[in-house]
């Protein structure tokens, strides 16, 4: 895992020196990333520069270091990420006459390209990469990105320079770097509580989307092409065998994919939750480990949101060596601060917390952790796939004025009343959340179609641009790619993979980890499974009131299913009392009237009137408010 950056002089400005020192400032930016070695390559005439910091992970000697070139000395790369059946192409490579130094798999995928070309052998890796590839014979750079957006990848121009970079970080070191802030992308991220891509919070600044290969030559601009999409992988033609037959082919697969992403010349780990999809990866984990291996979890004080329980009762079972850290308002209160470092867009997801920090206890012992990100968006986790479809057959068959009835009954308490009356349930059956999602029922009610329920569902306020000074939405490719799912719980999979996955989970997993120097490796989205996945039937993945069935199933013959079913928490803190409480002071600076007006992004009086709302209890949307707190601490910090 790795860091890389680098750039294009248009025109030609700079000379070799001037190229290199601008290359080491943007990696240097990305040092947490990889602080082991970092390199420069240029090659002047053409005005490239190409950047990298190293976290060593496979082939430690210096044959594995970036930037590399090729034996033909045709090609020059920097990388990020891991293929992981680089032994198999490396074997395959060999048997045509190709000969390697090292036994890093930078080398493999380097002489592959001069083999295979650029798209035919991103099409044979399986593995999460962001590369940046020079081709000295056509004078052009690729930049190409996995298939599900695992590793991050920024590009843009700015003035006469072409640059990229794993995070903006190493694109603000660059000479000449005159920011401005994309309005509509704060509207945008105020909707979802991320920016989505291809946008970032900067103008003329992008995501490179995932699944994509861009290309551009010195003077030219650059052209975007996608090599996987997920549009092509939802609309496969379902199979149809038994549910043992199914069951089987999963496991398999999920333990090829373990077994892959086992493969370190480091120490290893689990990150544990206690949740399905991370205890089905220890399970398989420990299965294919001949001693135990290192398992981590983050608890919380609060009871009701702790699943650290959870977690040691999965490691006592597969017998890992296990770790524990508890999280209080305090010490997330001293942490706070430093969230627009390691997140440097506005980032509202307030599980970044707990994901640093158990990314910072796991780096302790380790250096890479599997983990069981993005099964909820392969399986069918989320809750909402199944509660959006009940309400939708319920609305259905209701007239207008029923619907509203239904709405004004919901919100007739207050959220905070709702909550009161939660507690007449026992403590182990108490709803969570319950005014929360009493209000947010009422708002799906008054929606007129399933893509409307969706989208209210995802969203923190139904009205960003009220909050904005200026500033407007627009609809993303994958909105439009979803109409052609007619199934309601499979176009809102969908969505969350092309949306949500990439631009929150993996965002949150990625910079919450690298900024601790730890690589986090996620199995279960293994293009391999998500292929699978898609060619089974909807009951593959719910059946009746069950999510995740097929995962659930793979799972159960690992670990007992009194440890496993349980209701689904998440990674969630307790951000309401903490903001009413421990984080008030802060929160009620950052949202200041005065110190908002001087920022110019967000209108006062909207603001603060959301603010005061939740604080009095007329509204509780805790992660809306989040949201804005982090846009006005990245503002603090970067503006």
């Amino acid at each position: 895992m790795c860091g890389i950056a680098g750039l294009v002089d248009l025109k030609r400005n700079l000379d070799g020196n001037e190229l290199a020192l601008q290359g080491k400032r943007m990696a240097d930016a990305l040092y947490h990333r990889g602080p082991d070695t970092g390199g420069q390559w240029t090659d002047a005439p053409n005005g490239l520069a190409l950047s990298f910091r190293r976290l060593a992970i496979i082939d430690l000697s210096p044959s594995g270091r970036q930037p590399m070139v090729s034996r033909d000395q045709r090609y020059a790369i920097v990388y990020n990420g891991e293929v992981y059946n680089f032994q198999d192409l490396r074997s395959e490579l060999v048997g045509q006459g190709v000969s390697f130094h090292g036994t890093s798999d930078t080398e493999v995928i380097l002489e592959a390209f001069g083999r295979w070309g650029i798209e035919g052998t991103v099409k044979r890796l399986i593995g999460m990469f962001a590369i940046a590839l020079w081709d000295r014979d056509e004078r052009r750079l690729w930049l190409i990105r996995d298939r599900l957006g695992i590793k991050p990848l920024y590009f843009g121009t700015v003035g006469d320079q072409f640059l990229f970079g794993s995070e903006l970080k190493a694109l603000r070191a660059a000479e000449g770097w005159q920011p401005e802030i994309d309005r509509d992308a704060v509207a945008a991220y105020l909707r979802f509580n991320y920016i989505p891509a291809p946008r970032s919070i900067y103008k003329n600044i992008f995501k490179l989307p995932p699944g994509s290969l861009l290309s551009i030559t010195p003077g030219g601009d650059p052209d975007v092409r996608r090599y996987w999409t997920m549009a092509d992988v939802v609309q496969q033609e379902r199979i149809e065998a038994s549910d043992d037959q199914v069951v089987n082919a999963a496991e398999a697969l999920m333990r090829d994919a373990v077994r892959r992403r086992m493969v370190a010349d480091v120490p290893l780990g689990a990150l544990l939750s206690g949740g399905v999809d991370s205890t089905t990866v220890a399970a398989l984990m420990q299965a294919e480990s001949d001693t135990p291996i290192r398992t981590f979890t983050i608890g919380f004080e609060d009871a009701t949101y702790d699943e650290a329980g959870d977690a040691r009762a999965v490691a006592s079972h597969i017998g890992s060596e296990h770790t524990e850290l508890y999280l209080s308002a305090n010490r997330a209160r001293d942490l706070i601060p430093q969230l627009p470092d390691w997140y440097d867009e506005p980032f509202g997801d307030s599980s970044a917390l707990p994901t640093r920090l158990v990314s910072q206890l796991a780096r302790k012992d380790v250096t890479v952790a599997l983990s069981g990100d993005g099964g909820d968006e392969v399986f069918f986790g989320y809750n909402r796939y199944i509660a959006a479809e009940e309400a939708w057959q319920r609305m259905s068959q209701m007239s207008g004025w029923r619907r509203q009835l239904y709405a004004t009954a919901a919100e007739s308490l207050s959220i905070a009343a709702w909550d009161r009356l939660a507690k007449v349930f026992p403590a182990e059956r108490r709803p969570r959340m319950l005014g929360d999602k009493m209000h947010k029922l009422a708002s799906v009610f008054r929606q007129p179609d399933q893509n409307a329920i969706y989208l209210r569902l995802v969203s923190q306020w139904d009205d960003p641009a009220s909050f904005m000074v200026e500033g407007s939405e627009t609809t993303g490719e994958a909105w439009r790619t979803a109409d052609q799912l007619p199934d309601f719980a499979e176009r809102m999979a969908f969505l969350d993979t092309m949306t949500y996955l990439p631009d929150d989970i993996l965002t949150k997993v990625d910079r919450a980890s690298m900024s601790t120097s730890l690589e986090v490796r996620v199995p279960l989205l293994d293009h391999r499974l998500i292929e699978f996945a898609w060619t089974l039937p909807k009951r593959m993945r719910i059946r009746g009131s069950m999510t995740k069935w097929l995962l659930r199933e793979v799972c159960y013959r690992h670990v007992p299913r009194e440890i496993v079913d349980r209701p689904k928490m998440g990674f969630a803190i307790p951000l309401d009392k903490w903001l009413r409480g421990p984080l008030h002071e802060w929160a009620d600076s950052l949202l200041d009237e005065k110190r908002i007006l001087e920022d110019g992004l967000f209108e006062p009086i909207a603001v603060r009137n959301a603010w005061e709302g939740f604080l009095d209890g007329r509204g509780n949307n805790q992660h809306g408010i989040w949201g804005l707190l982090q846009a006005q601490a990245w503002l603090e910090r970067w503006a």
